[in-house]
């Protein structure tokens, strides 16, 4: 079947990471509104002639026309850029790493399954830009993001009852593996015990509280950071290879 017959297919989608194939093409990982997560071959797109230009730089939001590929990888036949936030995101080291942990973290929400989850969609088009429009602190615009899309993935941290009774309160411990905040009654050995300041940041982040969470300190900024990471790994059964660049 040649191309001429291969069906075209339009979606606006996040730009989440590029990889290189052969001299001067890329493969491109979207994020869909229609299409979920898929991937796609952009010709030409690393020659300074493109036709795509910077469209299809990370973290961008698009409109794109594509043919469909007759297995996993479709091709891009035309972009138009909607919100281009990937130049003023890489200009800004943390801003940068940030946005690569929440691109990364985005593949891991959603699989290649080109099922739309307009829940994800949504947040990782709004954290992009939200790195880029609203002046918060690129860590908790992460921070905030992993906490959110854990919570669409029904596995985020229990943070106002015990994760293994379910006990009301505003409990002391954090247990990874028992999902969360846990009473004293629950509290697994070797559990850590966060200041009530650092819970107080990880609810506020996970509500998108960001008078409260700006007014965090650096230790509880670091504190709570850790845990949601590790909360995150933890349930997405792999690293976040992208945190080991991230500055603390």
């Amino acid at each position: 079947m040649g191309v001429g017959t291969r069906k075209l297919f339009r979606d606006d989608a996040v730009v989440l990471r590029t990889f290189k194939l052969g001299e001067a093409d890329s493969i491109v990982s979207l994020l869909g509104r229609g299409r979920g997560r898929f991937r796609a071959v952009a010709k030409g797109l690393r020659r300074t002639s493109s036709k795509f230009g910077a469209r299809l730089a990370p973290f961008g939001h698009v409109d794109l026309q594509l043919i469909e590929g007759r297995g996993e990888l479709h091709t891009v036949t035309q972009a138009v850029g909607l919100h281009l936030s990937g130049g003023k995101i890489s200009a800004d080291w943390t801003a940068y790493t940030a946005a690569c942990v929440i691109a990364e973290a985005a593949e891991r929400l959603v699989p290649e399954d080109h099922q739309p989850d307009l829940d994800v969609f949504q947040l990782t088009l709004g954290a992009f830009r939200a790195l880029v429009e609203t002046g918060l602190p690129p860590l908790l615009v992460m921070d905030s993001y992993l906490l959110r899309g854990m919570k669409t993935a029904g596995w985020a941290p229990s943070l106002s009852e015990c994760a293994s009774c379910g006990k009301d309160g505003e409990h002391r411990a954090f247990a990874v593996p028992a999902g969360g905040a846990v009473c004293r009654d629950c509290r697994p050995g070797g559990a850590a015990v966060p200041t009530p300041a650092s819970m107080e940041l990880m609810r506020a982040l996970e509500i998108g509280d960001w008078k409260h969470a700006a007014e965090a300190d650096g230790r509880e900024r670091t504190e709570a950071a850790g845990l949601i990471a590790a909360h995150f790994q933890w349930h997405s059964e792999r690293p976040l290879k992208t945190l080991k660049y991230v500055p603390h």
